[in-house]
């Protein structure tokens, strides 16, 4: 395991990216289910850690970086030997990659794994830097129709009802990311729709295993690997299933949830990329412009939520994310860790 870290042009970790009520749980449960696969969720290390604390070679950027990494509450389930890390970082290149694939190696060698995978929202952002720290590595981006990735957030967070501007600014912005990863990394890139996952679940699983070089098990399809996934019970926010169960019933639940306005909202700024994906535009829907008075007037408070988000998404990207506050552990030592571990936080 450690050699293959001192190579980082050996190690083909593999990356789930996407945005939340996508299906990455989903595939991050297939894949967990695999027995030569260690797959870790949340992580963020490409988001709040690379390349934010200068060059690694200077013991003193390391140990802040480093520090700081072992007190994110998001990578404790890791369980990271700190003196490890360090004795193991010293005998290669001091690069970030490195850093990140001693965490990850550690862990997938604690649970008898011998590669890693990490699925982390969003990493279809950051696709650059994976690429330049793993150049073997692989990314399957997971893309769903925007009109039911919205309606499972109505579902999972009732706050979000009226929001439709952001949530329409929020699958733009992964879907032109994706777009553009796709056409600079063909080979590298994949992008998975979750209603073939869901419709034909065997024949997609298969292609995900030869794209990122793997054999095929069908033990994968009972996603028994990540039991914390599996005894939801599916893959839907709306209703339980059998532990295992891939059902096809969130496809088209957006026309039982979302608003008429809602769903034209989302079809006139979606359309183009919705049909590049192979999204049918719901005709039935009537245009904005028949709404009611009160809906049109709705209607640019939706886009200027959603060209809001996009721009605040923007400038945060550009700027650099900060760690947030809450998810740090302060003056972190082994009891608290272990308290961490358990709470799983």
């Amino acid at each position: 395991m450690v050699t293959a870290v001192n190579g980082i042009e050996k190690i083909s970790p593999i990356f789930v990216a996407g945005p939340d009520r996508s299906g990455t749980s989903l595939i991050y449960a297939i894949l967990s289910s695999h027995p030569d696969i260690s797959m870790v969720r949340r992580t963020n290390m490409f988001r709040y850690f690379y390349e934010r604390y200068g060059n690694l070679a200077e013991p003193d950027n390391f140990e802040r970086c480093l520090s700081t990494m072992l007190s994110y509450k998001r990578l404790i389930h890791l369980h990271p030997d700190p003196q490890r890390i360090r004795d193991e970082f010293r005998q290669g290149e001091p690069t970030y990659g490195r850093l990140f694939a001693l965490f990850h190696a550690h862990n997938a060698e604690r649970v008898g794994k011998t590669r890693w995978g990490d699925k982390s929202l969003h990493t279809e952002c950051f696709a650059d830097g994976v690429f330049t720290a793993f150049p073997n590595a692989r990314i399957l981006h997971m893309v769903r129709d925007p009109r039911d990735r919205y309606a499972s957030v109505l579902k999972r967070y009732a706050t979000n009802r009226g929001r439709v501007g952001k949530a329409t600014g929020k699958w733009l912005y992964s879907v032109v990311y994706g777009s553009r990863n796709l056409k600079k990394f063909p080979d590298k890139y994949m992008l998975v729709r979750y209603e073939d996952l869901t419709l034909e679940p065997e024949k997609m699983v298969r292609k995900i295993c030869e794209f990122i070089e793997v054999d095929f098990l069908p033990e994968m399809l009972s996603m028994s690997g990540a039991p914390d996934h599996n005894e939801k019970g599916g893959n839907s926010s709306f209703q339980r299933f059998n532990p295992g169960e891939i059902s096809t019933s969130p496809v088209g639940r957006y026309r039982k949830v979302l608003s008429q306005q809602d769903i034209a909202f989302m079809q006139t700024y979606s359309g183009r990329y919705m049909r590049e994906l192979g999204y049918e535009i719901d005709t039935s829907v009537a245009p904005w412009y028949r709404w009611p008075v009160r809906q049109i007037i709705e209607y640019p408070v939706n886009l200027g939520r959603m060209t809001g988000w996009t721009a605040s998404e923007y400038m945060r990207r550009k700027r650099g994310e900060k760690l947030p506050a809450y998810r740090m552990i302060k003056n972190p030592s082994s009891h608290t860790i272990e308290v961490a571990i358990d709470k799983k936080l």
